[in-house]
């Protein structure tokens, strides 16, 4: 059993929210556990032997609330302090990505170097510490020195090899992308739309195209269909299959014991689609979320089937377009919660295994409300996720990226990014988030989720416009982007060379 005492400010803390905290192995992946916060302890009762992390929302002065992971502990009966570790882990993961890096002795990167020995150096005085008190006081200064120091170091790597990619010219013009909302056809949206995207990715679900079995809804498809092809705006389309209520046509759950007959509903409907728009679409998202949206309750055998035979599919229909699988949530916290899913990355990495075709691998990074996969995290993890997926030998593309523009009102808020969210706010977040991705050298394109406010969607105020459709600040950070990208793209290698 692992104990946390929590402090604050030098002050045992008597009330703590656990929503979305988890229990991590040695590997990274999520463990079953109990977690009790009792007398100013976490309590956490793990159903696996071996060291484990905690990972929990903390807020850190000057950097804001995120989801934060500990160092992988032994059970003891006498409680660790909790900033001390988080402090901990959190210098842990900045030596091993220096090293992966190459930044120990790298010019330029004294000063950053400076701030983690800094950051290093509070926590030994925390450990060194005479009193509890003291103790907790110096580890909350270690913890937050370690997560600006981690930060910093994450955009020094990124602008270097931002740079380099520019100058060998590595993006294409399909890097900056948009998803289209379907009920919006005002000429207005469609004009920044265009501003600020290479391509647009077309939502498909299959609930839409086929409310009532045996009937479909093609009309609100083949519209934007038909207008994207006419101003020649490449287009991603999908998801072909996904597993979320938000997809599945309703009438379907009267299949769901029946596994033969939904893998061919599933076909079916596959192949419609696809032959119905492969002429117009470069790139498919046929299969997302199943490790995590799993509304049948299929084993991890008939997931492997049904992403085998549907990628088969669309390639055959559709050779010479590219085929994604699509990851969500890709921190896997769900899989602390529901062991009938699978965490993210061993999905990823059986599919990569096992031979089967397809031709990148898509991810969503949506931050914001209170649910597993949204909270927030800082700039160092998501750099540190991006790299994991690219260990994978597969093209990365961020099919869905997101935060607010304000603060939830309604209790639902899953943390904040140095501070409250506001438009400013996720406008820096927008630059910085597009800096790292678009220096990892195998990402090649970044969809922004909601052009516009949206309050049915998953982060309401998550567009780049109100929704009166008035630019905010992350809507010109992206149309620069833009710019300055299809500028490196379109100048010759001579006349870039001489400049």
């Amino acid at each position: 059993m692992l104990r946390f005492a929590v402090t604050r400010e030098g002050s045992a803390v008597r009330d703590l929210d656990l929503s979305g905290a988890y229990v991590v192995g040695s590997d990274g992946v999520p463990l079953r556990a109990e977690l009790e916060f009792r007398d100013s302890q976490v309590i956490c009762a793990k159903r696996a032997d071996g060291p484990a992390a905690l990972s929990l929302v903390w807020p850190v002065r000057g950097c804001g609330t995120m989801m934060l992971e500990t160092s992988r502990l032994m059970d003891r009966d006498q409680p660790y302090n909790l900033s001390l570790e988080l402090a901990r882990g959190r210098l842990t993961r900045i030596n091993l990505k220096r090293e992966d890096w190459g930044l120990f002795d790298f010019e330029g990167v004294e000063p950053v170097a400076n701030e983690i020995t800094a950051a290093r150096d509070l926590m030994v005085d925390s450990l060194k510490a005479a009193t509890a008190a003291k103790q907790a006081q110096l580890a909350e200064q270690a913890l937050q020195a370690a997560i600006l120091a981690g930060e910093k170091l994450s955009h020094f790597h990124a602008d270097i090899f931002l740079a380099r990619r520019k100058q060998v010219h590595a993006f294409t013009r399909r890097t900056i992308g948009c998803t289209v909302d379907l009920g919006n056809s005002a000429e207005v949206y469609r004009q920044r739309l265009r501003e600020v995207s290479d391509y647009v990715y077309l939502p498909i679900p299959w609930r839409l195209v086929e409310p009532k079995q045996g009937e479909f809804n093609w009309r609100p498809f083949d519209a934007w269909i038909e207008w994207l092809a006419k101003h020649r705006t490449p287009m991603r389309v999908g998801p072909l299959v996904s597993f979320s209520e938000a997809n599945i046509p309703a009438w379907a759950s009267m299949y769901e014991t029946d596994f033969e007959t939904v893998r061919n509903l599933i076909f079916d409907h596959v192949r419609r689609v696809v032959e119905r728009y492969a002429n117009y679409v470069y790139q498919w998202d046929v299969i997302s979320g199943v490790h995590a949206d799993n509304t049948f309750e299929f084993s991890f055998e008939q997931l492997m089937e049904i992403t085998r035979v549907t990628v088969a599919l669309v390639k055959q229909l559709a050779p010479r377009a590219q085929t994604l699988i699509n990851l969500v949530a890709p921190w896997g916290e769900y899989y602390a919660r529901n062991q009938r899913t699978i965490p993210p990355m061993l999905y990823a990495d059986m599919v990569v295994q096992s031979g089967i075709g397809f031709d990148g691998v898509g991810a969503q990074f949506l931050f914001g409300p209170s649910s597993d996969g949204m909270f927030v995290r800082d700039m160092f993890q998501i750099s540190e996720k991006l790299d994991r997926l690219g260990n994978l030998g597969k093209p990365v593309h961020i099919t869905a990226v997101q935060v607010p523009s304000r603060s939830f009102s309604d209790g639902r808020s899953g943390g904040c990014w140095r501070t409250p969210w506001d438009e400013n706010v996720q406008a820096l977040w927008a630059k910085e988030f597009y800096t790292i991705a678009l220096s990892k050298p195998f990402i090649e394109s970044v969809t922004w989720l909601d052009l516009v406010d949206r309050e049915a969607g998953l982060i309401p105020s998550g567009g780049l416009l109100q929704a009166d459709l008035t630019p905010k600040a992350a809507f010109k950070v992206l149309k620069d982007a833009r710019a300055e990208l299809l500028g490196v793209t379109r100048r010759p290698p001579a006349a870039q060379t001489a400049s």
